[in-house]
């Protein structure tokens, strides 16, 4: 249903006897294309369908491309939530955040837990990601053991307590496993993902050399990175404060489940970052990203309410750059070394290790669960293709690793699978309290608006005769600067008043063609004297 050809859009439905899961239900952050668009969630018109079959959704683990299109889903599906202790308390916020409170049915799995669903047996697998709580799935079906990797690194230094159980993958890889479904996110990254233990003695080492504030820029969810440099910077004597929505409600949901553990006197609030010297100060903010309204944003914007970047400063971006968000972030960077401050971030340094598996782990993965089948899935169409050519060097047959878009339907009858059929999938676009009411003609629209702008052209008709009673007005925005407007502006007066002569004259008062025919002229007019293409809108106002 999504996350195949597409970073975010996790969903996917199994069915069998009549019955069907679904595991994650995630959004996707929209491109630069998606003008005003808040979010992308699947379109799950097929699910809703046949919602009397559907048992329950089971989550992986709490990022938003895989728990955010929730809030939509559930909706229309009531059906139960099973996930682990902080994957469901933060779906927990999200849910109150849109007005759900506890009205859904949250289901706690434990470790070692099974969930057992109609005709599906699902055993919840712990794997490292760079959010707690994240699990692989076994879900054993009547035709056989399909296994969901989840978002995975094989790094157990990123596990808070417990570890990893790559033992029962292996198991499962003894007993049969009939399909792999794996994460495809950094199948182009050799080797194995950076240690966490590495990102600590890399923060140890810039921390020791800053003498005025560290501000560390991370994800909200990466509580393992929020607990190093929050150590790191206690251990050096500086308090800490925490800045942003998302990271004070993940911090609190973290303390609150002993994911997190900081003293309350080592502990200040932003506003209070003032009232200390610079070299006892450690800020832990949102904004790696360069969101436009995060935190650190605001920072080298300066227009952030509590603090205001010093030369003396030192910002760490701990996170890797989402593609499509670079040229964000780069200038975010330029803007704060244009304040004087340092900053540090990937390419410079090893402050990020990424929550998904390089290639040797996917490998790895593959060797473990030794599937009849294979399905790469979470990642850009690329990432597939790459991730299907390495489990054919693995010694999958090629006729047995399908790449697949979102809509296909994997069919596997009595041992045999091949790609039967495709379903309405798609792609529904938020947009503030809308969902699904606008598509890619409003995109078109708006990206007309945006490059061209607006004329407006008003214009006040006796609704019996069509004589004008009075100047038409035309007014523009985007267009054009005003000081070079009044030639152009009582040109496109001119067009109004001539057109409408011509329309009395022939005895022809359709309104509708008229102002089509207003708009048209303006536009030609506007191309012909300075090669643009405005959006023109006629008005007629009959009294």
């Amino acid at each position: 249903m999504g996350g195949l050809g597409e970073i975010g859009m996790n969903m996917m439905v199994l069915e069998s006897a009549g019955s069907a899961l679904m595991v994650d239900a995630g959004l996707m952050f929209p491109d630069e294309h998606m003008l005003g668009v808040d979010s992308v969630i699947p379109d799950i018109r097929y699910v809703r369908e046949r919602r009397d079959v559907l048992l329950g959704i089971v989550l992986t683990h709490a990022h938003e491309d895989h728990i955010g299109a929730l809030p939509y889903v559930l909706r229309d599906l009531d059906v139960p939530v099973y996930g682990t202790e902080f994957t469901l308390e933060l779906v927990r916020e999200k849910l109150r955040e849109h007005g759900f409170s506890d009205q859904v049915d949250l289901r706690r799995v434990e470790r070692g837990g099974r969930i057992t669903l109609g005709p599906f047996e699902v055993d919840p697998i712990p794997v490292p990601h760079s959010i707690p709580d994240g699990v692989g799935l076994a879900i054993n079906s009547p035709v056989g053991c399909i296994i969901h990797s989840g978002d995975f690194k094989m790094d157990d230094s990123a596990f808070f307590s417990g570890g990893s159980d790559w033992d029962r993958f292996a198991y499962y890889g003894d007993r049969g496993v009939l399909a792999l479904l794996s994460d495809s996110t950094n199948v182009e990254r050799a080797g194995h993902t950076l240690s966490e233990r590495r990102v600590a003695r890399t923060f140890e080492e810039i921390f020791s050399r800053c003498e005025g504030r560290i501000i560390i820029a991370v994800f909200a969810s990466n509580i393992r990175r929020i607990q190093q440099a929050a150590e790191l910077s206690i251990a050096l004597g500086r308090k800490v404060a925490f800045n942003g929505k998302s990271m004070l409600a993940n911090v609190r949901i973290a303390n609150e489940l002993g994911y997190l553990n900081i003293a309350p006197e080592d502990e200040i609030a932003v506003r209070e970052v003032s009232r200390f010297p610079d070299r006892e100060v450690a800020v832990i903010t949102t904004g790696s990203q360069a969101e436009p309204m995060a935190a650190l944003t605001l920072m080298a914007l300066k227009r952030h309410g509590q603090i205001q970047i010093r030369p003396t400063d030192t910002i760490i971006l701990s996170s890797r750059f989402i593609p499509g968000h670079e040229r964000a972030i780069t200038e975010i960077i330029n803007l704060i070394y244009r304040q004087g401050a340092e900053v540090i971030y990937e390419d410079v340094s090893e402050i990020h290790a990424s929550g998904h598996a390089y290639r040797d782990e996917l490998l790895k993965m593959i060797e473990l669960t030794r599937p009849r089948y294979f399905v790469p899935i979470h990642g850009e169409y690329r990432h597939l293709v790459k991730h299907a050519r390495l489990a054919e060097k693995a010694g999958i047959p090629k006729e047995q690793v399908f790449v697949m878009q979102n809509g296909d339907c994997l069919t596997i009858d009595d041992g045999e699978a091949r790609v039967a059929e495709q379903i309405e999938a798609g792609r529904v676009f938020v947009d503030g309290k809308g969902v699904g009411d606008v598509g890619y003609p409003v995109f078109r629209e708006r990206r007309n608006l945006s490059r061209d702008g607006i004329i407006t052209a008003v214009v006040v008709v006796d609704k019996k005769t069509g004589e004008m009673l009075s100047e038409p007005e035309v007014m523009s925005r985007g267009f054009i600067l005003e000081e070079h407007e009044e030639d152009f502006m009582e040109n496109a007066k001119r067009i109004v008043r001539e057109t409408l002569e011509e329309y009395r004259a022939a005895d022809v008062l359709d309104w509708t063609e008229f102002k089509q025919d207003v708009s048209r002229r303006i536009r030609r007019f506007a191309n012909r004297a300075l090669h643009r293409r405005p959006v023109v809108l006629c008005i007629v106002m009959d009294m």
